[in-house]
């Protein structure tokens, strides 16, 4: 078997490295790399004939023959059946796909009916996969947000407060301000050691800088503070701190100007020292003590969180303890050795903002709630966080709107509007609209939204003639509404219409796009295409292109490349 791979790879080789010069001109979206393993067992297991091929070969091939030997189920469910289309089309457009294949119409249409199989096939691979590595990945540690991934994504929506009042909030945060202090201290350009960051001296100095007491201790200072070390980590993560040049270490310019005055420039510093939750962990004698305690103060987080972002210290201390006593065996032993466990998680989150103690209730800040999100986001957790209605810009709105079903979307809609005058909407909402002209989605809600508005969008709507990419709709709403001297809708602007349709059509899948030109009619279509591609939209070379690929009419593909060079020329 081995030889007749290696005599099979060696026929096709030449033909792959034609397909991929062809496929880096002709389809610059297909992952050409991924039409090889297809190829080889498709000359291997069905015919011959390099350029025969046959829509019953074609299915077995993807649905028996690929899920054997796929290396890379994920990249193959994203691109293999595009790779294996373009190919096809390159073996029809260069003469090589031989007489007694179907035609490159059926083929394509193959690719598509087994396309939702193909997929399916490859994300049971991609699970098979992940149940084989099961063993390594079940033990966690406290920290591991995946045990409550269910319930994280059945909460109710978590509304974020806006970013003026959690830059605010950042700005006040101790442990951030410390960092900075410390930075400010270490100067530009502090020599550290190998063995020990700083000398014993060093270290008295640094501690009365960040305001911490200097321990009580026999042996060498640098080995008792555990808290410097952290904030000195934290400075690092901050990027208060960075290395220079061999064993030194210095401050970054701008580390004195903290607080900021841009609350974007205050968030992002705070984001960046996020991490730094895991500092709050009990440092125990013992490493593999230490260690049975591991996350222990992201444990605290998500366990807040899912309570609503409260919870009794009693009733928390004691659901964390059983938890560390389940995962490890040195769980009960850790948790008695330290003491009070909780006691530095709960330091670090209150000195970093996050939390805040009311008696014996422990409660997540609104800015501890924005942290315990963006902590559940990276570990690729899904949750319903969704900015304050009231803060929401519109922007934000339409965004969050694409990926919400169509009831919840109105509802965010409707209680946005009531916040605003509706001249005062519609102005918000196209210009947001307009800030980025590829985005035929968002200007799609805008104009749909700002339609309903009627006569009092007019204003909104007379301004946005001066935008190229809103100009087809606000001359349409305009002349629906009989607005006395607005400019008549031109065929352009229809055609502009056509592409935004187009474009969001294509966004939603291969199988979707196919299906909106073939309601629209290879008549029409064809008709589009002689005079589509003058039209400056941003995706108008993109959509051309595809449909040269797609399109199931030989003569429409033909069309479409004859526009999408005219396209290129312009």
């Amino acid at each position: 078997m081995t030889d007749r791979i290696e005599v099979a790879a060696t026929e096709l080789r030449p033909l792959l490295e034609e397909f991929i010069m062809w496929a880096r001109a002709n389809a610059p979206g297909s992952d050409p790399e991924l039409v090889g393993p297809a190829a080889l067992w498709h000359r291997l297991a069905f015919s011959q004939d390099l350029g025969t091929w046959k829509r019953a070969d074609l299915r077995n091939l993807l649905l028996d023959r690929m899920p054997k030997v796929v290396e890379d189920p994920d990249a193959a469910a994203d691109g293999m059946l595009p790779a294996v289309d373009a190919y096809l089309t390159f073996l029809s457009q260069t003469g090589r796909l031989a007489k007694g294949s179907d035609s490159l119409a059926d083929l394509q249409a193959e690719l598509d009916d087994v396309e939702d199989e193909f997929v399916d096939l490859m994300e049971e691979l991609l699970d098979d996969a992940e149940g084989d590595d099961e063993e390594e990945d079940e033990v966690g540690d406290l920290g591991d947000f995946e045990p409550f991934a269910d319930d994280l994504a059945e909460l109710d929506t978590i509304r974020l407060r806006p970013d003026s009042e959690l830059a605010a909030a950042a700005r006040q945060a101790p442990l951030v301000t410390k960092a900075r202090d410390l930075a400010l201290w270490v100067g530009s350009g502090r020599r550290v050691g190998e063995d020990t960051l700083l000398t014993d001296a060093e270290v008295e100095e640094a501690l009365a800088a960040v305001g911490l007491p200097r321990p009580d201790t026999g042996g060498p200072v640098a080995e008792a503070v555990p808290q410097l070390w952290n904030i000195w980590n934290l400075a690092v993560d901050l990027e208060f701190l960075q290395p220079g040049e061999g064993n030194t270490v210095a401050v970054q310019d701008d580390t004195s100007e903290w607080p900021f005055d841009d609350d974007e420039d205050v968030l992002d510093a705070w984001m960046l020292g996020l991490h730094s939750v895991d500092y709050g962990d009990p440092e125990l004698s013992d490493e593999d003590l230490t260690m049975a305690l591991a996350g222990l103060t992201r444990g605290l987080l998500v366990r807040l969180l899912l309570a609503g972002g409260s919870r009794d210290l009693d009733d928390l201390a004691q659901d964390l303890a059983e938890s560390a006593a389940d995962l490890d065996e040195l769980g009960s032993d850790a948790w008695e050795a330290a003491g009070d466990p909780l006691a530095p998680a709960i330091d670090w989150l209150v000195g970093y903002g996050m939390v805040e103690v009311d008696g014996n209730t422990l409660r997540l800040t609104p800015l501890g709630t924005e942290g315990v999100v963006h902590l559940v986001d990276d570990a690729d957790i899904e949750v319903d966080a969704r900015p304050a209605i009231e803060s929401m810009s519109a922007h934000e709105l339409l965004a969050l709107s694409a990926e919400l079903p169509e009831e919840e979307a109105d509802a965010e809609f409707a209680a946005w509007m009531r916040l605003r005058e509706p001249g005062k909407a519609a102005e918000e909402l196209l210009e947001a609209a307009a800030e980025d002209e590829s985005d035929a989605l968002i200007r799609v809600q805008a104009a749909s939204v700002v339609g309903t508005l009627g006569e009092a969008a007019i204003p909104a709507w007379q301004a946005a003639l001066k935008q190229s990419s809103l100009r087809p709709y606000a001359a349409t709403h305009l002349s629906q509404l009989g607005v006395e001297g607005a400019p008549e809708p031109t065929q352009d602007d229809t055609h502009w219409l056509i592409l935004d349709m187009w474009t969001i059509s294509a966004g939603l899948g291969r199988s979707e796009f196919v299906s909106s030109l073939r309601d629209i009619g290879p008549e029409m279509v064809n008709e589009l295409l002689e005079v589509i591609w003058r039209i400056p939209h941003a995706h108008v070379e993109e959509l051309l292109d595809l449909i040269s690929q797609v399109h199931p009419d030989k003569q429409v593909a033909k069309a479409a490349r004859r526009a999408l060079f005219k396209a290129r020329s312009v």
